[in-house]
């Protein structure tokens, strides 16, 4: 099992722990919640892979999307997280780290 952690740091340097686990993200009622009109109430879900010690993430179908690197993925597709990846939240961006 790795010791690194994984860090979601926003753009004013709020760092938010990415845990070994399922977690929701979204405005209402999620383990990591974003106060902001463009997320979705469930916007995504990050999970934990413990064979690779990689990070997924997948839009829930949101209003305003889920970005990697300014790139929107899809919705309900697990796209993996990679070191220094810049996440937005409809226009909530969170870097990788």
């Amino acid at each position: 099992m790795s010791v690194t952690s994984w860090f979601l740091v926003s753009s004013s340097g709020t760092r938010h722990r990415l845990p070994r686990e399922m977690i929701f993200v979204g405005r209402d009622d999620c383990e990591l919640m974003l106060q902001s009109r463009s997320v979705d109430k469930q916007h995504a879900v990050i999970n934990y892979d413990p064979a690779t010690d990689e990070h997924l993430l997948k839009d829930l179908g949101s209003l305003n999307g889920t970005f990697v690197n300014d790139l929107r993925i899809p919705d309900q597709t697990y796209i993996t997280l990679k070191l220094s990846d810049v996440v937005r939240f409809g226009y909530d961006i969170l870097l990788h780290a």
